[in-house]
């Protein structure tokens, strides 16, 4: 016998409910109030559908149609270079991700790289979603597509924005943050707490960091021995001892990568809380939704996510039930700023606030500058590793140096830096 779907779903939120009423409380009741969950969800849901229906790229600044002619791969050792040509000749570049193209270049010269071709740039919006159909591209996700794609899309940015004379964010938002205010984030914790704290302590004093995030739980202590679940107290220290060590002033934050059960979340997350940290990122796998949805459900500390989230409405579902208080799409593994935009404008829509994960390494500080100078509904922290970058290239806008933890977004037309030509004669073409 076939089972009605909704009426499945009906029952189980049902069987969740009753055992959160009071008992004694009648089934008409009962009744009633999974009705009014079932109605908010599906308003909810709704409203978002409207938003994310709503484009990003400000074609509006163009005044004729760009039609790309080329779209190229570029590949020096392990550095990536996308560049794209319109047939009016205008040019853009961007810098791939070194760590994820050395494997992934394949999917942007097979799968993505075809697609744009002879496409009107202005339709930006529209082409990202029609090249997840192409090739069946839908099959793939993750980072797998979501970084070449990225990379094209950067490229793109780049391009349309030498066109228009404006940097990269005033095409997909206005400009809300000509600086860009950064926590430091820390790694580390694989190491004991006394060498964890000497170098969080370098990493803050370097860049004089107003906020801090460190890492929470064990993630890979389980690969090296398979019944390890991390170095035993390491967490219950550090957090309290961080706290001690920077005083009250500075921000915290902390980062789990999705380490805890539902259980143990709760437990680390009310010590988070005693410490006054500000948000708890991914408590558990990112793709449990309904246990984050326990987790934030319990706790009184923002949970954050969305590092590895690569749908669209998988965000959607975390937002209208408030699984998540803050989002942080990473523009590189999402597929780009416009896509990571509309996540951010459904946070907007209701009330939560949105700090984008920030790739480390090749130029992903300045793609995340970026996209924090659109966000209106920005975290007044965000994501920093530092400005190592083996990429040689110029910026007559900015410094690009951390004063007092700001650091200014370039002005300049793109994303308003000039790569060092001999740099990009070292690139052969794939």
């Amino acid at each position: 016998m076939k089972t009605n779907r909704r009426k499945f779903i009906t029952t189980a939120i049902a069987g969740g409910l009753a055992a959160s009423l009071p008992l004694g409380t009648s089934a008409k009741k009962m009744g009633s109030a999974v009705e009014t969950l079932h109605a908010t969800s599906l308003h909810n849901l709704s409203l978002l559908d409207e938003i994310l229906k709503q484009p990003v790229f400000k074609k509006e600044l163009f005044s004729s149609s760009v039609i790309i002619e080329t779209l190229e791969l570029l590949r020096y050792k392990n550095s990536f270079l996308c560049r794209v040509r319109s047939k009016d000749g205008a040019e853009g570049i961007s810098v791939g991700h070194s760590g994820q193209l050395r494997t992934l270049y394949p999917i942007f010269t097979n799968l993505l790289q075809p697609f744009f071709l002879n496409k009107d740039a202005l339709e930006l919006d529209l082409i990202l979603e029609k090249v997840y159909i192409y090739s069946l591209n839908f099959r793939l996700s993750g980072m797998a597509l979501g970084v070449p794609l990225a990379t094209i899309e950067f490229a793109i940015l780049d391009m349309m924005g030498r066109i228009a004379g404006k940097p990269i964010g005033q095409l997909i938002g206005d400009i809300y943050h000509p600086e860009v205010a950064v926590y430091q984030a820390t790694e580390y914790r694989e190491k004991p707490v006394e060498e964890s704290m000497e170098l969080i302590k370098r990493d803050v004093a370097e860049y004089n960091a107003k906020a801090l995030k460190i890492k929470v739980g064990g993630l890979m202590f389980g690969t090296t021995d398979m019944n390890a679940v991390g170095p035993a107290g390491r967490t219950e220290i550090i957090i309290p001892l961080v706290r001690k060590t920077f005083g009250d002033d500075m921000v915290l934050y902390a980062d789990s990568n999705g380490f805890y059960s539902v259980e143990e979340a709760i437990r680390v997350g009310k010590l988070l809380e005693e410490y006054h940290f500000q948000f708890f990122e991914e408590p558990v796998p990112f793709d449990w939704y309904e246990e984050t949805k326990q987790v934030a459900d319990a706790l009184t500390i923002p949970v954050a996510g969305g590092e590895q989230e690569y749908s669209l409405h998988g965000f959607r579902w975390l937002i209208a039930n408030n699984g998540l208080e803050i989002v942080q799409p990473d523009c590189f593994y999402f597929g780009g700023m416009i896509r990571a935009m509309k996540v951010a404008k459904m946070a907007q829509a209701f009330g939560k606030k949105c700090t984008p994960h920030m790739t480390g390494g090749d130029l992903g500080f300045l793609y995340m500058m970026h996209f924090v100078s659109a966000l209106p509904n920005a975290l007044p922290y965000h994501e920093f590793k530092g400005f190592k970058t083996d990429v040689v290239f110029d910026c007559k806008t900015s410094p690009l140096q951390s004063v007092n933890g700001l650091v200014k977004v370039p002005t300049g037309p793109g994303l308003g830096v000039d790569i060092d030509p001999e740099f990009i004669k070292k690139h052969q073409i794939i």
